[in-house]
Parts: structure tokens; C-alpha cells; sequence
């Protein structure tokens, strides 16, 4: 297996930490840019036969609050949160869960992040269930309690 990281995160723009300026970054840098990346990345693997076997996943650590602070940014916000997955055994043009009009809290089908990892575990062929020992033998469960989300998977 070859699994290969991106990152668009630049302190100067298009950085997604946004405290400050939140719609400004998003509007005149990080989302249009991301949209012809991420458009430009799927439309090339489904042109050369490659998207069914490729799995392309873009998400952050956390969602951003529905409540805009003083310097119109948006700061962390566990409570709900994105995951983009494309190709490599996922439904096309599937939309799992939802939230409340702020987008503040989960509506239905929240998931865990334990939940993401199963699935890209499943979807790689690896038991999302397997246990592994740290350097003291203690088991740890690779997917963190978490099940593969059967609902997104074609």
C-alpha cells in the first residue's frame, strides 16, 4: 500500500486555524483553492482508471464553533466536524449525518473518529477490530472502539 499526506496549511494565507478573518480566508484563498485541488485530484484518478482503487480523504482535527468571535474568526469546536471521502469504495455523491442550522451540534448518524479510522481501515483491508501492544504489551485497539460506517461504503 502507498499512502501519500497533503497539506495546504501556510501560515502567511490559506491557513485553516482561523481565529481571525474567518470568512475573508475562506472565501478569497482556502476554499476556492481547495475546491480546484480536491476537484482537480478526483476528476484526474477518475480519467485514468485510478479512482476506485485510491482512497482520497480530506478532514481536519475539529470543526469550528458556530459562534463568531471578536476578530470574525471561528474558533475549535469538537462537538461537530467534517469528513470528506472520495473514491476507493465509497458511495459517489453520499452525505452521511447532518447538524443544526450553526452547524454547532450533530443532528443524526454522528460518528467518532474511531469511526473514521475503521472505515479507512475496512476499506484498506485491514480488521479495524485488530489489537495491537504498545512497549509495555498492553493491547490497543487500532480503531479506538470505533465501527466502519457501512452507510458510506458502496
Amino acid at each position: 500500500m502507498t499512502f501519500i499526506t497533503l497539506t495546504t496549511e501556510s501560515k502567511g494565507a490559506g491557513h485553516w486555524d482561523t481565529h481571525e478573518n474567518n470568512f475573508g480566508v475562506l472565501r478569497d484563498f482556502n476554499l476556492p483553492n481547495f475546491d480546484q485541488i480536491f476537484s482537480a485530484l478526483v476528476t484526474d484518478l477518475d480519467d485514468r482508471g485510478l479512482l476506485d482503487s485510491t482512497l482520497v480523504v480530506a478532514m481536519g482535527d475539529m470543526g469550528r464553533s458556530p459562534r463568531v468571535n471578536r476578530k470574525a474568526g471561528r474558533d475549535h469546536w469538537p462537538q461537530a466536524c467534517f469528513c470528506l471521502l472520495a473514491g476507493g469504495g465509497m458511495k459517489s455523491g453520499c452525505v452521511f449525518g447532518s447538524t443544526d442550522k450553526s452547524a454547532g451540534q450533530v443532528n443524526d448518524h454522528a460518528v467518532s473518529p474511531g469511526d473514521i479510522v475503521a472505515t479507512i481501515y475496512h476499506l484498506l483491508g485491514v480488521d479495524p477490530h485488530t489489537l495491537v501492544h504498545d512497549l509495555t504489551n498492553r493491547p490497543i485497539a487500532i480503531s479506538h472502539g470505533g465501527e466502519p460506517i457501512y452507510g458510506v461504503l458502496a
